[in-house]
C-alpha cells in the first residue's frame, strides 16, 4: 500500500518554512506522496456546500507543487484535486509540464469537476457545463503532452499551429488520476483516468465506489494505453495497520492520509508527530 498525505497548502502551515518541514519530514518518513487541495476561492460567508470558512487559507495548486518540486528529491507530488472547468486548460497544461520537469517526473496530475456553484459564479464559468468542460480539458492537456504537432478541435478549446515546450518529463504523461463520488464521476474515471481518486471514505464507501467503478466499466470503453485503473482513497478517521489491510483487500492502493495533530505543541510540531508516529506504525521508516 502506497501512502500519502493530503493538503500540505491548506491552513496555517501553508507558509514556506512550514511547508518546507511537513514536505522533507514525509519524504524522509518513507511517505509516497503530498497532495494539495484546493478551492481557488472561499464563499463569504460561509454557506452549505462549501466546506471552509471565508478566511481558510489555501495556497494556489500550482505554487504550492512547484515549491514542494523545489525542497524534495524523491516524494511524488499530487494535486488533490485540481478543479480542471476552472482552469484555462492550455495555459494549466504548461504550467503542470514545469512541475514535472522541476520535480524530474514526480508529479501526480488529480483532476476533478467542483462541487460549489459559487466559486464558478466568481470566475465566468457557467456552473453546468463543469462536467463537459472537465472531461474536454483532460484531452485538451493530453494532446499538449503528448501529440508532436498538437491540434484540437473542441467546443470549449481549439488549437492548431502551436508548441507547449518543455512537455512533462514521464512518458507518455504524468498519470491522470480522476476524482469525484458521482456514476458520471465513475465514468470519467474508466474512460479517461489512469487513476480514480475518492475522498473522505471509510471502508465502507470505497467498496461501494469500487463497485460504481466496475459498473462504469461494463457500460464504458476503456482505451488500452490508460493501462489498469489505479485506486486512491483519502480515508476517514484514525488508520492503523488494521484498516491499512481492509483497504487493500477491496483493491485500494494507495491512501492519502489528512493530518491529525497529536499532542501538545503548535500545529506545525503536532502535525510533524503524526507524520512521525504514523510512519512508525504503519512500517514506512
Amino acid at each position: 500500500m502506497k501512502i500519502g498525505y493530503f493538503g500540505f497548502n491548506n491552513g496555517p502551515l501553508c507558509v514556506p518554512d512550514s511547508m518546507r518541514r511537513i514536505l522533507t519530514t514525509l519524504e524522509a518518513c518513507g511517505f509516497e506522496s503530498a497532495w494539495t487541495g484546493e478551492h481557488v476561492v472561499a464563499i463569504d460567508p460561509q454557506a452549505p456546500p462549501s466546506p471552509i470558512p471565508p478566511e481558510f487559507p489555501m495556497l494556489d495548486t500550482v505554487a504550492a507543487l512547484s515549491f514542494a518540486a523545489g525542497v524534495t528529491e524523491r516524494i511524488k507530488l499530487g494535486s488533490g484535486i485540481i478543479l480542471l472547468a476552472q482552469r484555462n486548460p492550455v495555459v494549466l497544461a504548461g504550467e503542470l509540464s514545469g512541475i514535472d520537469v522541476l520535480s524530474k517526473g514526480r508529479l501526480l496530475f488529480g483532476v476533478g469537476v467542483g462541487y460549489v456553484k459559487g466559486e464558478f459564479d466568481a470566475i465566468g464559468v457557467p456552473y453546468e457545463e463543469r462536467g463537459a468542460r472537465t472531461s474536454e480539458h483532460i484531452e485538451v492537456i493530453r494532446t499538449l503532452w503528448t501529440q508532436e504537432k498538437p491540434e484540437f478541435d473542441g467546443k470549449f478549446t481549439s488549437f492548431k499551429g502551436i508548441q507547449s515546450s518543455p512537455g512533462p518529463v514521464q512518458s507518455p504523461h504524468p498519470p491522470v488520476i480522476v476524482g469525484g463520488m458521482s456514476p458520471l464521476a465513475y465514468r470519467r474515471a474508466v474512460r479517461q483516468g489512469n487513476g480514480w481518486y475518492g475522498f473522505n471514505q471509510t471502508v465502507e464507501a470505497a467498496g461501494a465506489s469500487i463497485e460504481g467503478l466496475r459498473a462504469a466499466a461494463s457500460d464504458v470503453d476503456r482505451p488500452a494505453s490508460l493501462g489498469e485503473l489505479s485506486i486512491s482513497v483519502t480515508p476517514r478517521g484514525i488508520v492503523d495497520a488494521d484498516a491499512v489491510k481492509r483497504f487493500e483487500d477491496l483493491g485500494v492502493g494507495r491512501l492519502v492520509l489528512l493530518p491529525r495533530p497529536i499532542g501538545g505543541g503548535s500545529p506545525e510540531d503536532t502535525t510533524v508527530r503524526f507524520i512521525e508516529e504514523t510512519a512508525q506504525a504503519l512500517g514506512l521508516s
